[in-house]
């Protein structure tokens, strides 16, 4: 299949781009080439598709459901009961569901940490996004419960090899309060033998780094230092309960770090997120939402526009952050971070693209497009969705989408009684 977008604006010039396959071929003034389809590019701006580095997607169908809570009671009272009572049916339309919400907000990448792989596999397979997943782990530091979560990963990672190209298998133990010593170790081994992405929560709140302190003795970060388990392909989510000794020993070993910032801010994990401190050290940052029952979107525009303004809240410094570095953040560093060939609007990499609609109010006057997207607008621009050289929506439509709205509302009623 090929795909040529005709009169498209990139980096505030007029352009056209020719995909063929799953890769962008030619950038350039009026291309002579034949093509199966033809997009008007008119008034509109091209962009790498967004690659959310941390979500949790089935957990949509638990948006609204427990609200102004503190991340504690919110997990242990209200969500892992909740949870308890998903069907294989929940976390397929959960899934489409999430999806779908991506789709719309510009999302063509996504690293998803939940249950029912096989589910989620078949649900992000259908909806043509690519994706990292993983069954979550935990095992409470039961050495039973551990031994059997060793064996489900196992039979996970072959169940993998059927996926198609562009959906992962992935290792996520949830996070050091959940996970004993003995099964993070093994995670960590497996991951690296397998030569898989790995991935948990650290330093999320301060309640999670000072029981870390009354438990091991150590910060989350210097405790998975003891543990041996940190390395180039483990990226941590939240991280914003860390001083510069953690801050370091991150840089040291490589981690990936992933900023959350709706989430971070919704259930008051924290607001002074080191971004500066880090990027300093050479961290790889990349942004997230979370789960849709913390952030409540999925919608990476505003996580965007959430996470510079906060950097430039806190630091009382406007200059922080800037519209073209959280850009790519949400872009060319996610795909560093998951080892794609994406994230970028260039010759040879992956058609993961979105188009932005510019004729709308947010973009008027357009003094700049990248400032306009990311402080004005929100994913609701995106008018048009291509992943791995496909067209998953075009016009803002997405093809199925009322039916997965239905069956969402019928089955999401089960959890109203938890």
């Amino acid at each position: 299949m090929s795909i040529l977008i005709r009169n498209v604006e990139l980096n505030e010039k007029l352009t056209d781009i020719f995909i063929e396959g799953t890769l962008i071929r030619r950038i350039g003034q009026d291309l002579q080439v034949n093509a199966d389809t033809v997009i008007d590019g008119t008034k509109k701006a091209i962009f790498p598709g967004f690659i959310n580095a941390h979500s949790h997607a089935a957990m949509v169908l638990l948006r609204g459901f427990a609200e102004d809570l503190p991340l504690e009671p919110w997990l242990t009272e209200k969500i892992w009961p909740a949870e308890a009572q998903h069907t294989d049916e929940t976390i397929y339309w959960g899934t489409k569901l999430a999806c779908l919400e991506m789709i719309e907000s510009g999302t063509t990448c996504f690293n998803d940490m939940y249950f029912r792989p096989k589910q989620t596999y078949q649900a992000i397979s259908e909806m043509g996004l690519r994706a990292f997943i993983s069954e979550t782990i935990f095992d409470f530091f039961d050495d039973e419960k551990a031994e059997q979560t060793k064996r489900i990963t196992e039979e996970n990672l072959k169940l993998a090899q059927s996926f198609d190209s562009t959906v992962h298998y992935s290792i996520k133990p949830h996070a050091i309060y959940t996970v004993s010593e003995n099964l993070f170790k093994w995670c960590a081994d497996f991951a690296n033998a397998n030569h898989l992405t790995f991935h948990t929560h650290c330093a999320e709140t301060r309640t999670e780094y000072e029981n870390s302190i009354k438990d091991f003795g150590l910060s989350p970060v210097k405790y998975l230092k003891k543990l041996g388990v940190l390395s180039p392909n483990l990226s941590l989510a939240h991280v914003v309960w860390v001083d510069d000794e953690d801050i370091q020993i991150l840089a040291d070993y490589d981690v990936k770090v992933v900023h959350n910032p709706q989430s971070n801010l919704k259930i008051s994990s924290g607001y002074q997120f080191k971004y500066e401190e880090m990027k300093a050290k050479g961290i790889t940052i990349c942004l997230g939402t979370d789960g849709a029952a913390t952030s409540n979107n999925y919608d990476m525009v505003e996580a965007m526009k959430l996470a510079s303004i906060m950097q430039k809240a806190w630091r009382f410094d406007p200059t922080v952050l800037s519209g073209n570095e959280i850009l790519d953040v949400a872009t060319i560093n996610g795909a560093k971070t998951f080892g794609i060939n994406a994230g970028a609007v260039k010759e040879g990499c992956l058609a993961d693209l979105i188009l932005i609609n510019l004729n709308q109010t947010t973009f008027t006057p357009n003094h700049d497009t990248v400032a306009n997207l990311i402080y004005a607008a929100n994913g609701s621009a995106v008018d048009t969705m291509i992943c791995n050289g496909k067209i998953l929506m075009k016009n803002r439509i997405v093809q199925g989408k009322q039916d997965i709205i239905e069956n969402v509302i019928n089955i999401s009623k089960i959890f109203k009684n938890t």
